[in-house]
């Protein structure tokens, strides 16, 4: 088939080289965001995506919105057969969705109707999930909810972060984009309607959403922490100022100490929660770069009774 491909981030490139590397399916065009501000200078850089494609010399669209009729008419010009997406970040119109004969396919990260909308992974890991995947749908105008053409599974690891689970789901869901082209050219695969129970949403992770609250229990906050990293980063405040906190870890063996109270070892730095303590391993005070906590616990002198939060 033709296609052309939706995407912008780095999760979004694997699926991109898997369709290159098929052999099988043309990619006519990439589809990708607008050029964003990035670095100090703040010069505007292409998105992962558009890089990818440009080392590939296939044609790249920025357009600022979907509906831009100057996008739509060279959509229309390419005339693709089906249009895979991952992680395009923009809706996309009635007008686009009915341009290619098999409409648009998205790669989402996760088991649907779990975990519908644009933070599945993040989600999936603060709720406590052991299990997530990945599927592929049928784009319609509703959010994510789609007919299903196919799925992978993967297992949640212990201390896996948002990141490290992404970018496993990243590479098991190139393979299953790029089957599922082949079942959709073949005509022997077809979109199967999502279940009405079992639908989950996952917004957008906000700042707020970050706050890690040490009341809670020692497995919330280690939840809070692994599905908020490595972005929007889960954080904490200490002595006024903001304390990102990069990996902890749950200490079911001690109980000794109130919600938030520190407590400082020759190399070790713990904090309590609402159940057991937790040891902070790797945080970020406000403006420095990450460091071991226990590097930070010697610098800072965290007195007796101090505590994360207050």
């Amino acid at each position: 088939m033709k296609l052309v491909f939706a995407g912008t981030p780095e999760v979004a490139v694997p699926a991109l080289d898997a369709l290159i590397a098929s052999g099988r399916h043309e990619v006519a065009a990439v589809v990708t965001r607008p050029d964003a501000p990035a670095g100090r200078g703040r010069r505007l850089v292409a998105s992962p995506v558009a890089q990818r494609a440009e080392e590939a010399g296939i044609e790249v669209l920025k357009p600022a919105r979907p509906r831009d009729e100057e996008f739509l008419a060279r959509l229309r010009e390419i005339a693709p057969d089906c249009c895979p997406v991952v992680a395009y970040g923009a809706l996309l119109p009635k007008a686009a969705l009915d341009i290619p004969a098999h409409g648009w396919v998205n790669l989402h990260f996760s088991l649907l109707p779990a975990w519908r909308g644009a933070a599945p992974v993040q989600h999936s890991l603060m709720a406590g999930d052991q299990v997530t995947g990945a599927s592929t749908f049928l784009i319609e105008e509703g959010l994510d909810s789609g007919p299903v053409y196919g799925v992978v599974t993967e297992d949640v690891r212990p201390t896996d972060t948002s990141g490290d689970l992404l970018t496993r789901l990243a590479f098991a869901g190139a393979g299953l984009l790029a089957a599922t082209m082949d079942g959709i050219e073949d005509g022997t695969l077809q979109a199967v309607p999502q279940p009405i129970e079992g639908i989950t949403l996952a917004p957008k992770i906000q700042v707020e959403d970050a706050h890690v609250d040490f009341a809670a229990p020692a497995l919330r906050v280690d939840r809070v922490v692994r599905g908020c990293t490595p972005a929007p980063g889960a954080w904490t405040v200490f002595r006024g100022e903001r304390l990102k906190l990069i990996q902890v870890t749950p200490l079911p063996d001690r109980t000794d100490l109130a919600p938030g109270e520190l407590a400082v070892g020759k190399n070790n730095v713990y904090a309590g929660t609402g159940s057991y303590a937790v040891e902070l391993l790797w945080v970020q005070p406000q403006g420095k770069k990450p460091m071991k906590a226990a590097d930070w616990a010697r610098g800072v002198r965290i007195a007796p009774g101090e505590r994360l939060g207050a």
